[in-house]
């Protein structure tokens, strides 16, 4: 089950993708700019399962 270096480098930008938006959401929460918010949230909730189907598709591979 050896792991390529493509699908771990994408995985790891995925979840630092997740960390940015998350990281904006509580700052544009903290200075009321709700709109900001909805954005990032649904960007952080639109790159989970991207994160899984990558997880899954290197998972799988032989």
């Amino acid at each position: 089950m050896k792991r390529s270096y493509l699908g771990v480098i994408l995985l790891c930008l995925v979840v630092l993708l997740n960390i940015i938006c998350t990281q904006q959401v509580v700052n544009n929460f903290f200075y009321d700019r709700y709109e900001r918010v909805l954005l990032f949230a649904g960007l952080n909730i639109l790159l989970f399962p991207i994160a899984l189907w990558i997880y899954k598709r290197e998972r799988d591979s032989e």
